[in-house]
């Protein structure tokens, strides 16, 4: 992966609102697919006309298989997260890690923007980036993702305005990548077979993720994560002071403690630091 890879697939995420980068981790989806097939096989499905009635969800798959979190750090996958979210935020995150199981006779599901789940005006600022590793090969007959180019700069709001969607058809292992601006959907699964992909969403440091990290990733999980994937977990402040433990980072917890323990410190961007050491000092030099 060099940089001149990451220019590439930007460039056509910011074009197009999504790209799909092919064979990036084949081996790694396949193994994936061996680690979670027992907890497929009793997951029960879901319910709900958006979440589906013959799909299957399940989520937290960095401590269900090591191989799913080798797709999390994939180096030119976390490239293009930090393009696109690294303007409005000092750290990214990780918003969500499942995957989905698409069953013979699921309908399509409805058209949607990802990040519509922060109900603000986003003001041309992307909160969020998925990436879709397909385990199967999607087609159009299966329930392949459904993705309408182009949405992440028009206001949509009638179903009936939508372009042509682009069918997602690839092999497993290739990464599709979408913005969360980018309206989309699953497809209609009218094959005699399940579809399954892993789902991995980065969004803002600053957000409310869509998984509750500290639920699906405790202390006692996050500990065996290597430092990169637990900061992306929540083990990590994200300055000013924003997700902190007893006001402390709580990466710390992830540590054997030796001692006493460290009182509640500072943890301030550089250009907040200086007007409050400023304002600090001239008070101190009153006294």
């Amino acid at each position: 992966m060099t940089p001149a890879d990451t220019n590439i697939w930007a460039a056509r995420l910011f074009e197009d609102g999504y790209c799909i980068i092919p064979d990036l981790a084949d081996a790694t989806c396949r193994q994936l697919a061996g680690d979670v097939a027992s907890v497929l096989a009793e997951a029960p499905f879901c319910t709900g006309d958006f979440y589906g009635y013959r799909t299957k969800r399940i989520g937290g798959l960095p401590r269900r298989s090591v191989h799913a979190r080798d797709l999390i750090l994939h180096p030119l996958v976390l490239a293009l997260a930090h393009r696109v979210l690294g303007p409005a935020c000092e750290r990214i995150q990780l918003n969500v890690a499942q995957l989905i199981e698409i069953h013979p006779g699921e309908i399509e599901q409805f058209p949607h923007r990802d990040d519509d789940m922060w109900p603000v005006a986003k003001n041309g600022t992307e909160y969020l980036l998925n990436v879709i590793w397909p385990l199967d090969s999607f087609t159009a007959e299966n329930g392949a993702t459904r993705i309408y180019p182009g949405t992440h700069r028009e206001g949509i709001s009638d179903l009936a305005d939508l372009p042509e969607p682009q069918v997602a058809a690839c092999a497993p292992g290739s990464a599709i990548c979408f913005l969360g601006s980018t309206i989309h959907g699953a497809g209609a699964n009218r094959s005699h077979a399940v579809r399954r992909g892993v789902v991995v969403g980065y969004s803002l440091g600053w957000l409310k993720p869509h998984e509750n990290p500290w639920l699906a990733y405790p202390p006692a999980v996050a500990r065996d994560f290597p430092e990169e994937l637990a900061a992306l977990a929540g083990y990590v402040q994200h300055r000013p002071n924003l997700g902190n433990h007893e006001g402390k980072c709580p990466s710390l917890l992830l540590r054997d403690q030796q001692g006493a323990a460290p009182g509640p410190a500072d943890a301030l961007r550089p250009d907040q630091a200086e007007m409050v050491a400023a304002f600090a000092g001239a008070r101190r030099g009153g006294q």
